[in-house]
C-alpha cells in the first residue's frame, strides 16, 4: 500500500506557494499546517457579492463579477471546511438561491447573465433555464450539512426527490456527484437510502474503471472522496486501493496535481490544480494515505 510521507506534503506546500490562489493556500494551511479558519473566510468574502451569491472566479471556468448558482456552492464547501456553519454567510446564500429559484424549485445550472463576461464554452444555457439536478442537488446537500432549515430547501428538496423518483432519472457525470451529494445529507434516511439502492447502478456507471482515468468522467474517488459517504459504497476495495495508489503516484514533479478537463484560458490551470491539489490531498488524509 503506498502513502505519502511529508517529503510529498512539503513539495505539494511549495507547489502552492507558487501557484495557489490566496484562498486556496489558506486551505492548505488549516488542512495540513494547523493554520485557523478565519484568513479562509476573510479570503472567501472577497468573492461575495451584495445579493448574497458569489463571483468574481470562484469557479475558475465563471470570469466574471456577477453571481451565478455553482459559486455559491463552492463558499458552502469553503464554509465547511472552515468549521463555519453558523456563519451568516450560510443565509445569505440560502436568500441567494431562492431570489433564482424557478417555480418547479430548482435552480438553473447557469443563469443567461454568463453571456456577459468570460465563461469556459461549455456553459452555455437558454434564455429562461430550467431548474437543474446539478446543482440544485448539491446545494441542497451542502445546506442539509451545515445544519440550515432556510426555507429555499423546501422547495428544492421536493424537486430533488421528483428527479430521483421520476422515471425519467439518467444522471450524467456531474449530475452524479451533486445526486450523491443531496443523498448524503437529506434528512429522511430512508428516503435516501431506498433512492441510493434503486439508482445504485446508474451512479456508479459514469466513474472511469481504471485508475489511468479519462477526461470529463469522475473517477471513484471524486464520488468517494472519504469513507464515510454513499459514494464509497459504490466500489469495492481493491477498487478504491489501486485509485488510491495512483492518486499518490499523479503527484507531478512540481509538488501539485493536475486536471483532466479542458483549459480553456491559462490562468485557469493553475487556480484549478491548486483546488485540486488540497482535494486530493485530503482524500489522501482521510483514507489513511497521508503520513508523517
Amino acid at each position: 500500500m503506498r502513502v505519502l510521507r511529508e517529503t510529498g506534503l512539503a513539495r505539494a506546500e511549495e507547489f502552492m506557494r507558487l501557484n495557489g490562489r490566496l484562498i486556496d493556500r489558506r486551505l492548505f494551511a488549516l488542512h495540513f499546517r494547523g493554520g485557523p479558519a478565519a484568513p479562509v473566510l476573510a479570503a472567501l468574502r472577497g468573492y461575495e457579492n451584495p445579493d448574497g451569491g458569489y463571483g468574481h472566479a470562484l469557479e475558475p471556468d465563471l470570469r466574471g463579477e456577477g453571481s451565478q448558482p455553482v459559486p455559491a456552492q463552492h463558499a458552502l464547501e469553503f464554509i465547511d471546511q472552515a468549521g463555519a456553519n453558523d456563519d451568516p454567510a450560510v443565509t445569505r446564500i440560502g436568500d441567494y438561491l431562492a431570489s433564482i429559484t424557478g417555480d418547479d424549485g430548482g435552480v438553473p445550472f447557469v443563469l443567461p447573465s454568463v453571456r456577459e463576461t468570460p465563461h469556459a464554452p461549455w456553459w452555455q444555457t437558454p434564455d429562461d433555464p430550467p431548474g437543474n439536478i446539478n446543482p440544485t442537488a448539491t446545494l441542497a446537500g451542502m445546506l442539509y450539512r451545515a445544519g440550515s432549515a432556510h426555507p429555499w430547501l423546501g422547495p428544492a428538496t421536493a424537486f430533488c426527490w421528483r428527479y430521483l423518483e421520476g422515471a425519467a432519472a439518467e444522471p450524467g457525470p456531474y449530475d452524479v456527484l451533486a445526486v450523491l451529494s443531496f443523498l448524503d445529507h437529506v434528512p429522511d434516511r430512508d428516503r435516501a437510502e431506498a433512492a441510493f439502492a434503486r439508482h445504485r447502478d446508474a451512479l456508479a456507471a459514469p466513474a472511469v474503471s481504471g485508475p489511468s482515468g479519462e477526461e470529463d468522467r469522475p473517477t471513484p474517488l471524486d464520488l468517494a472522496p472519504a469513507p464515510g459517504g454513499l459514494g464509497r459504497r459504490l466500489f469495492t476495495d481493491d477498487v478504491v486501493d489501486a485509485h488510491l495508489d495512483a492518486l499518490i503516484e499523479a503527484q507531478g514533479e512540481d509538488g501539485g496535481w493536475d486536471v483532466g478537463f479542458l483549459i480553456w484560458t491559462p490562468i485557469t490551470r493553475p487556480e484549478w490544480r491548486g483546488r485540486t491539489t488540497v482535494e486530493r490531498l485530503r482524500t489522501l488524509r482521510a483514507y489513511g494515505r497521508l503520513k508523517p
